[in-house]
């Protein structure tokens, strides 16, 4: 054997002693390898825990403080009162010429309908001064059962203060 076989650090026979001892008796195996497993697990959520502060996602969007948010929210309110009440005419006056373009009279007929009870969440918006974007929940009743589908609405300034929505939801 070679000179370096030999030699062995105090960590390698401690480790060699425990699983000699290890290997004697099963008990102690599976007493060992839980506390490893715990151990591990205590680290793991140690590190995941300990992130830094300016590494952490914001959880709440910055609300800007400009006129033109509170201008773009409340367009984006009456748009989904109008989807909630299928009023088709008032909804698409507040659509944008490409939103109006890219969708058939079909496909705006059918998002308009309203065949049952509907409800609309909107939260915080994040943006700029000429667009901003809405988090929606449309909630929705068929057969007795309340469907949720999440999305978002976009809304974009077309004119002196006037918003229209650039993005169904």
């Amino acid at each position: 054997m070679a000179s370096s076989e030999l030699k062995l650090t105090s960590l390698q026979r401690a480790s060699i002693a425990i699983k000699q001892t290890i290997d004697r008796s099963g008990h102690q195996r599976t007493r060992l390898t839980t506390s490893v497993f715990r151990v591990a697990a205590i680290l793991l959520l140690l590190q995941t825990t300990a992130v830094p502060a300016w590494a952490r996602r914001r959880q709440e969007p910055a609300v800007p403080g400009d006129a033109g948010y509170v201008a773009a929210l409340a367009t984006a309110n009456r748009f989904l009162l109008a989807w909630q009440s299928g009023d088709l005419a008032n909804g698409i006056v507040l659509l944008s010429d490409c939103v109006r373009h890219s969708q058939s009279v079909d496909q705006l007929e059918e998002f308009f309908s309203a065949g049952s009870e509907r409800g609309f969440e909107i939260g915080a918006g994040r943006g700029n001064r000429k667009r901003y974007s809405f988090p929606v929940v449309l909630v929705t009743e068929k057969a007795g059962r309340c469907s949720r589908r999440s999305s978002f609405i976009v809304l974009a300034l077309s004119g002196k203060n006037d918003w229209v929505v650039d993005k169904l939801p």
